[in-house]
């Protein structure tokens, strides 16, 4: 029971807030890079020509099925396919519409990752139940909820859109991971309610003092 008490210790709270500080400052910085290969076309996919499959095509090597291959990104859970018909060739509308998917996944991810890092970084300072720790824990579960929810539906309209303007074909198949950031969104935009309540219950204390 002592050692789990330590946890909650404030010296410990705060070195733990300082870490997940720098923590979100890192995964911003890797969905950047992953936004920057995705653009760069070294985002893989399902590739159906009409002579052979590709399970991890890239649309900047013309080898799809290379012995050794550097940097690449995949769109999580989502299942990308392609097929050419019997041109043998990606359509670089495809390759547009995969990075415009890509990047609404990952802008919102790091932007409430940004917001979640200033809660951080007012906990290491001592800075508790502020209304800036309620915005910004409700910007992050607002986010993560379009993530979860609306995101999906931008992927599909890009793909439609994709499929109209191009000679190939894009499908994708999204949504399966929805639960997985649903709940704990919702998680937090309650967190953000409570924090919110708890300044309003402290200024009336202070008021009444």
């Amino acid at each position: 029971m002592k050692s789990i008490q330590k946890l909650t210790e404030e010296r410990f709270a705060r070195s733990a807030a300082r870490f997940m500080k720098l923590a979100c400052y890192f995964l911003i910085g890797f969905f950047a890079l992953c936004t920057i290969l995705s653009f760069m076309g070294r985002q893989s996919f399902f590739l159906h020509t009409s002579t052979e499959n590709f399970k991890n095509a890239i649309y900047a090597e013309e080898d799809h099925d290379p012995p050794f291959r550097g940097m690449t990104v995949h769109m999580g859970g989502d299942d990308v396919h392609v097929w050419t018909g019997d041109t043998d060739q990606i359509d670089p509308a495809v390759q547009v519409g995969l990075s415009l998917m890509y990047a609404v996944h990952t802008v919102p991810i790091m932007l409430a990752f940004w917001f979640l890092s200033r809660v951080f970084s007012n906990i290491h300072k001592g800075r508790i139940f502020t209304e800036e720790n309620s915005s910004c824990l409700l910007y992050y579960g607002l986010l993560q909820f379009a993530v979860a929810v609306l995101v999906p539906l931008i992927k599909l309209l890009i793909c439609w859109t994709v499929n109209l303007a191009s000679y190939n074909r894009l499908s994708v198949a999204t949504g399966q991971t929805m639960l997985n950031t649903l709940i704990p969104s919702i998680a937090f935009i309650v967190a953000a309610y409570i924090i919110h309540y708890g300044v309003h219950l402290q200024d009336e204390v202070d008021h009444t003092l």
